[in-house]
């Protein structure tokens, strides 16, 4: 019997226009055997003709770069369809491109200060489909956004019409970080159950992920900071 051909590597490009920072992250993520740094760019533009060429899975993006800024340069790489997920790096936690970049389509958000093995975690959790975004960093977002967002006591946004009362109701959990199991806990149902009606409310509300279905269900005022 033959065995069982190992998992392709997740591949990365590294998008930073600090050297040093590039040179950190290869060398973090250089000694997993599971992921492989195809490519490196030194701006927005760049990033965005490596991805195309390199097609790689995972793009660690800076979001302040020259020529073009990690938000322009997610938002033509989701827009061109290509099969590249976006995780988006940056020091600044409040920076105010972090929504602009979660619009524009990017599969997570965290601080160039995560720890290592949250770093390979995240890569890894993006290229297998799901979202990431570093909870302290969503909710001071959302803080920061809360006097724009409309009263949840309002009538809700007809662009939450297709959604069952239950499928509702996961996303308000899923707004408030919980995982599938701790959803599945929280509402007294199974995981699998919960993983379906994450599908169907994702699927209705035309989102590619988890991180635009927070973003949306703060927008439409279904759940508010700190609640």
């Amino acid at each position: 019997m033959t065995e069982a051909a190992a998992p392709r590597p997740v591949r990365v490009l590294l998008a930073d226009d600090q050297p040093l920072l590039r040179t950190g992250f290869r060398m973090v993520l250089g000694v997993e055997d599971d992921l492989d740094i195809v490519g490196e760019a030194g701006d927005g533009l760049e990033a965005v003709e490596l991805s195309r060429r390199l097609l790689p899975d995972v793009v660690l993006m800076d979001i302040r770069m020259p020529r073009m800024d990690g938000v322009a340069a997610t938002r033509t790489i989701v827009d061109a369809r290509l099969p590249v997920r976006v995780l988006v790096l940056t020091t600044f936690e409040l920076d105010e491109y972090v929504v602009g970049a979660l619009r524009a389509g990017a599969s997570g958000f965290l601080a160039k200060d995560v720890p290592a093995e949250d770093l390979v975690t995240a890569i890894r959790t993006v290229a297998a489909g799901e979202a990431v975004v570093a909870p302290r960093i969503l909710r001071r977002l959302l803080d920061r956004f809360a006097d724009v967002l409309p009263d949840p006591a309002a009538t809700a946004p007809p662009v939450l019409d297709p959604l069952t009362d239950r499928e509702r109701e996961v996303l308000v959990q899923v707004a408030r970080g919980l995982s599938n199991a701790e959803i599945a806990r929280e509402l007294s149902v199974s995981e699998t159950t919960v993983k379906t009606h994450v599908g169907h409310l994702l699927t209705k509300l035309r989102l590619r992920d988890r991180v635009q279905a927070v973003v949306l269900a703060y927008e439409t005022g279904l759940v508010r900071p700190g609640r």
